[in-house]
């Protein structure tokens, strides 16, 4: 029995096609959404990105419930606005950091749980557009990135390297940094080919904070359905005693599914609404 659903953001309920799911989730799936959550199954969204960017659809959908952001940094319930857990980086490594990415200009955005930064010498970069877009926020543009980190908490580091080589520039500079950070990747589907960088304390992945989540809600895995897209949300989805990916998913991600095991379905593709085709395989609607 499906007690609980963990759903990855974009590319599963946000895609591409511009008035019917992005930049908002398409009505039928938010209206899907809000009923599960009325008919008592939890419904937790479990994202990459800043957290405050989740705020809008919670509201919309009226999710009740806890949700994890920021790679698993910040877990929050909006609608009691409360905040359950929240994981800081220490100073002296975001300040190591910031110091390396911008000596090899790398474009580069910190962030608390309310909103992002970015130093004003790369305000011109075309990927702050279109990032604020899919954050549904203005970064707050600061004089000196490396000033304001004695002045906010900071929870997640994002480097967005524009090219693959930039991309290795930012793993080989994360390299000294491993032991005490982790270092995920995420897409959006409007933003490709750009990969978001994810630094956040180490230890904080969306697999453990499913994990802290549903213990609190004394919820067996066994009885959660996971869904997502990328190899970051196969960390939750293989807890999951239902698994669930898109069509659109990365290769890895197709891979890594037993498609021979009953309690596992692809669906269709984001723009195809996929997501409801996963609800309707384990009827759920």
């Amino acid at each position: 029995m499906i007690q609980a659903i963990v759903l990855d953001i974009d590319g599963v309920i946000i895609g591409n096609k511009k008035g019917f799911n992005w930049p908002l989730p398409n009505v039928e799936v938010l209206s899907t959404l809000k009923k599960l959550c009325e008919e008592g199954i939890v419904v937790s969204l479990c994202t990459s990105k800043g957290t405050f960017a989740t705020k809008e659809i919670i509201e919309k959908a009226h999710l009740d419930n806890l949700h994890i952001g920021d790679g698993g940094a910040v877990i929050v319930d909006f609608i009691k606005n409360k905040t359950f857990e929240i994981n800081f980086i220490e100073k002296d490594f975001i300040k190591k950091l910031v110091t390396e990415f911008q000596k090899n200009n790398i474009y580069l955005e910190l962030y608390n749980s309310t909103g992002y930064f970015i130093d004003k010498k790369t305000a011109s970069n075309n990927l702050r557009s279109k990032h604020a877009k899919i954050l549904y926020q203005q970064p707050k543009i600061v004089d000196n990135l490396l000033d304001k980190v004695d002045n906010i908490e900071i929870v997640k580091i994002m480097p967005i390297p524009k090219n693959e080589n930039e991309k290795n520039i930012v793993i080989d500079i994360f390299k000294s940094f491993k032991k005490d950070l982790t270092l995920q990747w995420g897409v959006h589907p409007t933003a490709h080919p750009a990969e978001f960088g994810a630094i956040t304390k180490k230890g904080i992945s969306k697999g453990e904070s499913v994990k802290k989540i549903f213990n609190f809600y004394k919820i067996p895995l066994k009885n959660i359905l996971g869904v997502g897209d990328g190899m970051t949300d196969w960390g939750f989805i293989k807890l999951c005693g239902y698994k669930g990916i898109m069509g659109n998913s990365s290769k890895e991600l197709k891979k890594a599914l037993n498609q021979k095991d009953k309690n596992s379905f692809t669906g269709t593709g984001v723009n195809e609404n996929g997501l409801l085709s996963i609800f309707k395989y384990f009827k759920l609607i």
